[in-house]
């Protein structure tokens, strides 16, 4: 009897703690699916363009809900006793594997790739294999003690409610981009830029950036703030061109040949060259280099990006939503347009 009992142990948790993990992925896709800024995934991924896609939803019904209503079942029905128990969680097991198999397979067809799909995905799938197990070779077992089915059920409670309380608490707007925000004119929308010239997805940014600022030109204000990696080689004499190209009245000129021009010009004279052709004095500019005041501005938009909570390049701050690494113009748009609608821009 201990045995049958140990056994019906190990067929429970071998059971629940797929559902839990489904379930906890489930519910962390539909608090992104509901809120216009996603909370545990990020705009431009893999999980963002799935979201635009037929398969994010069913009937009008988001995916993640479906998920989120069969891994609870499972989970209840790997907590009850008895054959018809066993057989119930089988076959909603069975459906939650084939449905991981068909999501898991439309993202490799799709390219796209979003990791708690892919957790939910795998999780129907274990589902489907250890109640297939818990029906074939636990049969003679019975589910252990009350206090274990108390345990599951509030696990299954705990997993499905706790991403939407994470989600229901946006994260504070730095005080460094407050006070950017605060000298924005009313009905233009901030952006702060933290850039290396140097880096390659700095650059991809920028370029998505430019035609996206240009559409909404006298809307949005952009501030650069400089970040230069010490491991680029030339990104500090960029940054300090930037600098100097934004105090002598043509910073968005200096920024734009920045990161036109290519990574092995951004020399000292490589700069100096791209600073006469934009039209600045070279005299006026190469004083500016040598300022200390330069290196100081430079310190402090350093000192800003950590202030900020800055982790990796490129980061951009659209008002009060961030964005970290390479994006895509889609995007950009996208968040612009949502900070216009919020400041009646």
């Amino acid at each position: 009897m201990q045995s049958h009992r140990t056994l019906g142990a190990f067929a429970v948790a071998a059971s629940l703690v797929p559902s839990l993990i489904g379930l906890a992925a489930s519910a962390m896709l539909a608090v992104d699916y509901r809120n216009p800024v996603p909370v545990f995934c990020a705009e431009g991924t893999g999980c963002d363009a799935l979201k635009h896609t037929p398969f994010a939803a069913l009937f009008g019904v988001p995916t993640p809900l479906f998920g989120i209503v069969g891994f609870v079942a499972t989970g209840v029905a790997s907590l009850l006793p008895g054959r018809t128990a066993r057989v119930g969680q089988t076959v909603l097991s069975g459906v939650a594997a084939a449905t991981g198999i068909v999501l898991a397979s439309a993202q490799v067809v799709l390219g796209h790739f979003c990791v708690y799909c892919s957790i939910a995905d795998a999780s129907g799938v274990a589902c489907g294999a250890a109640s297939a197990w818990r029906l074939v070779r636990a049969r003679p077992a019975t589910v252990p003690p009350p206090l274990w089915a108390w345990v599951g059920a509030l696990a299954l409670a705990t997993a499905g409610v706790l991403p939407f309380v994470m989600g229901s608490k946006k994260p504070g707007v730095p005080g460094v981009i407050r006070a950017e925000m605060a000298g924005t004119p009313a009905g233009e929308v901030t952006i702060v830029d933290f850039v290396d010239f140097e880096c390659p997805f700095c650059r991809m940014t920028h370029a998505a950036l430019r035609p996206v600022l240009d559409e909404y030109r006298g809307r949005v204000r952009i501030v650069r703030r400089q970040v230069p990696l010490r491991m680029h080689a030339h990104a500090l004499d960029a940054a300090r061109s930037a600098c100097c190209g934004d105090l002598l009245g043509k910073g968005d000129a200096m920024a734009d040949a920045l990161f036109a021009a290519p990574v092995g010009d951004l020399t000292p004279a490589g700069c100096e060259e791209i600073a006469a052709r934009i039209g600045l004095s070279l005299e006026s500019f190469r004083a500016c280099i040598v300022d200390p005041r330069t290196d100081a501005s430079i310190e402090a938009d350093r000192a800003e990006f950590k202030a900020a909570g800055g982790v990796a390049l490129p980061t951009l701050w659209i008002d009060g939503e961030s964005l970290v690494g390479a994006q895509r113009s889609d995007v950009l748009e996208r968040m612009i347009a949502r900070a216009l609608a919020r400041t009646g821009g």
